[in-house]
């Protein structure tokens, strides 16, 4: 695949991988939001209708139409 390099070691075992960002800009920005999804996998959560309520009470919630 173009704009990707595997780096081997001397058993020809695969231990890193060399990513052109600037072919592959898509493909890192994919990795790097799981990434940040997995770590924040623990952190508290709030439901839609309460982030809803939430905007609505603080008036920035703009009209629609």
């Amino acid at each position: 695949m173009p704009g990707i390099e595997f780096l081997i070691d001397r058993k020809g075992r695969k231990k890193a991988v060399l990513i052109d960002l600037k072919t592959h800009k898509g493909l890192w920005e994919d990795l790097y939001d799981a990434y940040l999804a997995h770590r924040r996998r623990s952190e508290p959560r709030e439901s839609l209708a309460t982030v809803k309520c939430l905007i609505g009470a603080k008036g920035k919630r703009k009209a629609r139409g």
